[in-house]
């Protein structure tokens, strides 16, 4: 048994890891919100685990320090066969497969029905938004909700004005309800404040909200406005309602800047997401955003509404990367028949999917990198720690045992009691 690693294996399995990122960044960036999240999440781990494999079986094809030169000569076809299998295939199966129990609400995580609409109606909207396009946007929306939504619409300036309590919104009559109201909202000229609008947001949903189900707000504003929402944004942290935040014109009203940092420190705190909206004919697209992503959780993106504060999400999702990786270091080992590098791989791909669970959780979760780096850093973490792992758990050459017929002559080149014929399994 000896501590040893193979460069160039190293070297292929993060080219390997590196290929099955761009391509699966490629399908993600293609196919997220028209494929199914759970076949999605099984391809895109199916690929990884072939490319990490291909690199691993060609570095040993051209240098085989880990598995031996016998197993190149003679057994290396076998290995050829067994990669798709064991890893396209199996890891398809095996991502799809931790990838619905990852979306199964086992957690307590309630599901958001009720959806208050908060819109900016200040005067100084009439700059920003002269058409009024927010309550387009608006109309569009609540026309796309499903049926077992609920939605609210607040307007504000220097104080709310509820316009529409919470309603279900299930047919064509009940929405065209809340068209003429909003509809019939006129401009002020008064000045901004969120915070006002928030704590009525909030007294609404603690009155009107539905006790089987979550809730979050969607908060419209140009960004202008200076007060304190310590003390308002704690009761939407303990009830866990997530405010996302959209500031129109940012970046384009200079002395609105701060507001605009207001805005996304709402969104942080609360567990919501911020956009940045340059013009008003975006409005809507971010609206639709917001809603498609609605409860959104998969194992390779962040999580956002009611499971973003999760614990036991948390915990699952690293659990389940950390299987993901100790199976791919398994998966190896089938592949060049060789029990003793299935244990060292195995071991060595449950520490890499830990590193790689602990990157996807905090890292998606935060702000410092983009999802597309912090996905690239745990795919390289999985196929790096695997690699380098027999430098910690120890391996040898798979021993094979060949027995000739009683009398037979010897191979010389056998040594060591091998001798040409049959072969025994690896495992």
């Amino acid at each position: 048994m000896q501590r040893k690693v193979n460069l160039l294996l190293l070297l292929l399995a993060i080219v390997g890891g590196a290929v099955g990122f761009g391509i699966g960044e490629w399908l993600l960036s293609r196919y997220e919100g028209e494929m199914s999240s759970i076949l999605l999440v099984g391809i895109y781990f199916g690929i990884l685990a072939f490319c990490i494999g291909l690199g691993c079986l060609v570095a040993e094809m051209i240098s085989p320090k880990l598995n031996g030169r016998s197993w190149r000569e003679r057994y290396a076809g076998l290995s050829w066969k067994l990669l798709v299998p064991v890893t396209l295939a199996a890891f398809l199966a095996l991502g799809s497969l931790f990838e619905f129990v990852y979306e199964l609400d086992l957690g307590g995580v309630k599901r958001i029905n009720d959806i208050v609409l908060v819109i900016d109606n200040s005067g100084s909207m009439t700059d920003t938004d002269p058409d009024n396009q927010r309550f387009s946007a608006a109309k569009d929306l609540i026309g796309r909700m499903d049926a077992e939504k609920r939605v609210a619409v607040f307007t504000f300036d220097d104080v709310p004005q509820l316009i529409q309590p919470l309603t279900p919104v299930v047919t064509d009559d009940q929405k065209q309800q809340i068209y003429a109201k909003i509809d019939a909202i006129q401009p002020t000229e008064y000045s901004t404040q969120i915070d006002q609008a928030l704590s009525g947001t909030m007294e609404h949903i603690r009155e009107k909200g539905d006790p089987g189900s979550g809730a979050m707000v969607i908060l419209l504003s140009d960004g202008i406005t200076d007060v304190d929402l310590s003390g308002v944004l704690s009761e939407y942290r303990s009830q866990r309602v997530p405010v996302n935040a959209i500031g129109l014109g940012s970046g384009l009203v200079v002395e609105a800047e701060d507001g605009y940092r207001l805005l996304q420190n709402i969104a942080d705190s609360t567990g919501g997401t911020y956009t940045d909206v340059k013009n008003a004919d975006q409005i809507s697209l971010a609206f639709q955003n917001i809603y498609r992503n609605l409860d959104d959780h998969t194992l390779l993106t962040d999580r956002t509404g009611a499971p973003a504060g999760s614990t036991y999400l948390q915990i699952l999702h690293i659990v389940l990367i950390l299987l993901i990786g100790a199976a791919l270091g398994v998966a190896l080992g089938l592949v060049f028949d060789n029990r003793f590098l299935a244990k060292s791989f195995g071991i060595g791909g449950a520490a890499a999917g830990l590193a790689a669970g602990l990157i996807l959780e905090f890292g998606l979760q935060g702000d410092s990198l983009g999802a597309p780096s912090v996905r690239l850093l745990a795919d390289l973490a999985l196929a790096t720690i695997i690699a380098l792992f027999t430098l910690i758990v120890p391996v040898r050459e798979q021993q094979r045992k060949e027995r000739g017929r009683k009398g037979a002559a010897v191979n010389p080149s056998a040594g060591m009691g091998h001798r040409p014929g049959d072969r025994s399994s690896g495992f």
